[in-house]
């Protein structure tokens, strides 16, 4: 019988096999290169420049965020719930109180970020503070506490890593293919292995952008069963997703860039996010984590 345990060592589990997956295609299209080109010296260049890009973007990834979603920092005084739920759980939990924050949006969401759990933030819509009863406000909070518990943003800046490096090899390949590379008595005579290269080089950044969305989605379904586990009441988050995906209309203030960071899909879940491939969604379907915390 499944349980919020086996839930969450489950999707850790998952978890870990997309990264392994990530690492296959990375090495994968590195040997396609080097193999091609036999010039590793440029390969590594690109590595270790997408590695300082992304290092400095997660050091800096709560300012940016907050940034982004248009946030302002929340008082005890003017949002006393919140602050109180957010200050019961993360002594539940074992974790420093994380600073929070308010975004001016009448759609219901929330999300959280931060480097580390001495660095992290917890920001809410106005819309989800208006609609949210107490126990499915501390049922959001729960989960995003969970992202930050879990070191969620430590796993996805290193899948924003990988992607980086699929697509800036997988850019030079194609390029090389045309105007650079090993002279053109090698590459006729290795034609067969360089159309098999081309082919790698643009099919392995969808493959890469694919991982990476099943990662995020994982961490949703983890931190919902992380965040069931914390408030012992799994009823509480659900009720809440469940007013969440009624509401439907996307958020007013939205970026690609951090749309994953959100409990759900800022895009809304109307016509036409239904209607969108769940392939490409950064958030597995409401009514699918739903089921799944009822039947625990």
């Amino acid at each position: 019988m499944a349980t919020l345990y086996t839930q969450q060592s489950k999707n850790v589990e998952k978890t870990w096999l997309l990264m392994t997956g990530f690492l296959i295609i990375v090495i994968g299209l590195g040997f396609v290169f080097s193999r091609i080109y036999g010039n590793p010296n440029i390969l590594y260049f690109f590595v270790v420049f997408s590695i300082i890009m992304n290092i400095v973007s997660y050091w800096y990834s709560d300012k940016i965020a907050l940034a982004m979603a248009h946030a302002h920092p929340a008082t005890r005084e003017e949002y006393f719930d919140f602050y109180t739920i957010v200050e019961n759980l993360s002594i539940t939990a074992g974790l420093p109180m994380p600073k929070i924050f308010v975004i001016e949006d009448p759609s219901p969401n929330a999300f959280a970020t931060g480097r580390d759990k001495n660095h992290s933030v917890v920001a809410v819509t106005t819309g989800l503070l208006s609609i949210m009863n107490k126990t499915e406000l501390e049922g959001v909070v729960a989960h995003e506490m969970s992202h930050i518990g879990n070191k969620d943003m430590l796993v996805s800046t290193v899948a924003v890593v990988l992607v980086g490096f699929v697509a800036i090899v997988s850019d030079m390949m194609i390029r090389m293919s045309f105007f650079g590379g090993r002279r053109n008595d090698e590459r006729e005579g290795n034609g067969l292995f360089m159309l098999i290269g081309i082919i790698v080089s643009i099919l392995a950044p969808i493959a890469a952008t694919l991982i990476q969305l099943a990662i995020s989605r994982k961490r949703e379904y983890l931190a919902d069963a992380s965040g069931a586990l914390l408030t012992r009441y799994p009823e509480g988050l659900a009720s809440a997703l469940e007013k969440i995906g009624q509401y439907g209309r996307p958020m007013q203030t939205q970026s690609t860039a951090i749309a994953h960071l959100y409990i759900a899909n800022p895009l809304g879940s109307g016509n036409f996010a239904k209607k969108a491939n769940n392939l490409f969604s950064t958030h597995p379907p409401v009514e699918e984590r739903i089921k799944i915390l009822r039947s625990m």
